[in-house]
């Protein structure tokens, strides 16, 4: 009882601070003594995470989500009550992997943090306001999926209510959006645009099994319509910036993506990565001048055999060369389709030369990854992290195993094969730049767009390529997504350099890879700090965890 009375009075003392402050009467940070902490258990972390988790979702109404600012200002204060709870439980008797659970949970909670302070997309990012499910990335909750049809009978309401609900979201989203930016303007413009093409393509199959729900989808339909023209209207007195600037940016990696980097020393690492990729490329070049030129494939059958062929390559590769425990689960899926249009996109380009290099990425990284996490009943670390928290981690392995797999002798056979791997690597680090110079305000997002077209290898990047449309409004609505193609690869390469030191004669790859692989979808320095010992980058993350020692 003494413990949970102590907790509730940090939490009051913390958001007593953050009202104080927010109308200009706060204390001087050098005035403010830190209150005390109360021994606290796993299953108390545990249970404010999940009651984290329900918090954070809006207040939804008749398929409604409330973002209106009332009850944004509302959720803010809530949200300072659960950090100042968190902040008051001494875990510094827990073991290191639970201490890594009590930072993710600590992550997320600082994501929303960021979310009301700086990012704000209920005010600030017309595509926020997504109706119609479309691709991945930051966006409302909840949202509609196009079903596929026909709709089973018990689903029917629930898809009913979503359809109804569109007008209505549409018309709370002009009232909350106070602050667009030019970019984020054009990128809802853009969202309205697709949103619209889904509905269109599916009212006339509605019509064919449920013509009951017609008149409520093109409800929908014409709201979207409605939301695009109102967006296109104003855009031209939204011209505010959109990048969050260097400050935040260097916020965002030491508290929510517990990335140990600040932005200029990922421009530098950024930089560095672009500079040994193009000389790679060029060393490659020169040791294949007398090959013949590396010709893309022209037809369907020629891919699917190069695609299929080479993927029993890769699984016998990996079972012979034992640098992994290779589960069950990794097993050939062939492909039976070929599908290019008039303009190769980037992929496309490196895909039709040789799909080798590039087939780690899904093959060993994001396939598997999924399937593990879906297996991992940790009440914590086992769920899909908020805010992109495991964005970097994802990427090191589809991305980083591109590159492991061609040192350790994947590409030993296709030396023309080479060639596309640091041409990737550039394509990448090209990516990361962007990212950091869009959000430094370097960049305006179509600056950002254009910078990738020319700095992308061998031009293989399309001027209105479909894959950079994609990254580019990731890379402005989610900060560290373009980075982390880049970072979680040379984190990785890092965590396997701190293995090998410290275990010396006894380094075994397998047994690195294996329990990297075992501390779950968590960001590296976290799994670095559980594996190794090693707790530098976590001091420069969490320096108040660690007291005066």
């Amino acid at each position: 009882m003494l413990n949970n009375q102590k907790a509730k009075l940090t939490a009051a003392f913390l958001l007593f601070a953050l009202i104080a402050g927010s109308i200009g009467c706060g204390t001087p940070e050098s005035a403010v003594t830190t209150p005390a902490k109360a021994k606290a258990s796993f299953d108390d972390l545990v249970a404010l995470f999940k009651e984290f988790r329900e918090f954070q979702r809006p207040k939804v109404v008749d398929g409604v989500p409330d973002y209106t600012p009332a009850a944004m200002a509302a959720q803010r204060q809530g949200l300072a009550e659960l950090q100042g709870r968190l902040a008051a439980m001494d875990i510094s008797e827990w073991p290191v992997s639970r201490k890594v659970d009590y930072l993710l949970v600590r992550a997320e909670m600082n994501g929303l943090e960021f979310d009301h302070r700086v990012l704000r997309p209920w005010s600030r990012d017309p595509a926020w306001y997504i109706v119609v499910e479309f691709q991945f990335g930051p966006k409302m909750w909840p949202r509609m999926s196009i079903p596929r049809l026909p709709i089973p009978q018990d689903r029917l309401p629930n898809v009913a209510t979503r359809l109804r609900a569109i007008p209505s979201i549409l018309a709370q989203a002009r009232t909350n959006l106070t602050e667009p930016t030019a970019d984020l303007t054009m990128l809802g413009i853009r969202s309205k645009e697709r949103e619209g093409r889904l509905l269109r393509e599916f009212v006339p199959e509605l019509a064919k099994h449920h013509p009951e729900l017609v008149p409520d989808a093109e409800k929908a339909l014409a709201a979207v319509d409605d939301f695009k023209s109102w967006l296109e209207g104003n855009k031209e007195r939204w011209t505010a910036r959109s990048g969050i600037g260097v400050d935040h940016y260097n916020w965002y990696l030491k508290n929510v993506s517990l990335l140990p980097y600040t932005h200029d020393q990922l421009v530098g690492v950024s930089e560095r990565e672009y500079e040994r990729a193009l000389s790679m490329i060029a060393f490659e070049k020169h040791r294949n001048r007398r090959l013949p030129p590396h010709k893309a494939v022209t037809g369907r059958e020629e891919y699917l055999k190069l695609f299929n062929e080479g993927q029993e390559f890769l699984l016998d590769f990996l079972k012979s060369e034992e640098l992994f425990t290779v589960p069950d689960f990794i097993t050939l899926n062939p492909v039976k389709s070929w599908n290019r249009g008039p303009v190769k996109d980037y992929f496309a380009q490196v895909q039709d030369r040789d799909p080798l290099p590039l087939m780690p990425h899904d093959f060993i990284g994001h396939g598997p990854d999924a399937i593990r996490h879906r297996s991992d009943s940790r009440p914590i670390r086992g769920t899909t992290r908020l805010y992109f928290i495991d964005g970097v981690r994802a990427e090191a392995v589809a991305t980083g195993m591109e590159e492991i797999m061609m040192h350790v002798g994947l590409l030993d056979k296709r030396p023309r094969a080479r060639e596309l791997d640091y041409n990737l690597l550039g394509f990448r680090a090209s990516r990361s730049l962007s990212d950091l110079k869009i959000h430094s305000n370097e960049l305006t997002l179509m600056e950002g767009f254009q910078y990738n077209i020319e700095h992308t290898p061998e031009k293989w990047l399309p001027e209105d390529s479909p894959t950079m449309w994609h990254d580019i409004e990731l890379y402005l609505r989610q900060p560290t997504y373009g980075v982390g193609y880049l970072i979680g690869s040379v984190q990785l390469q890092g965590l396997i350099a701190d293995e090998s030191r410290r275990l010396g004669d006894a380094f075994v790859l397998k047994n690195c890879l294996d329990a990297f692989f075992a501390a779950g979808m968590i960001p590296i320095a976290l799994t670095r700090w559980e594996m190794t010992g090693l707790d530098d980058q976590i001091r420069r993350l969490w320096p108040e965890g660690f007291g005066s020692k």
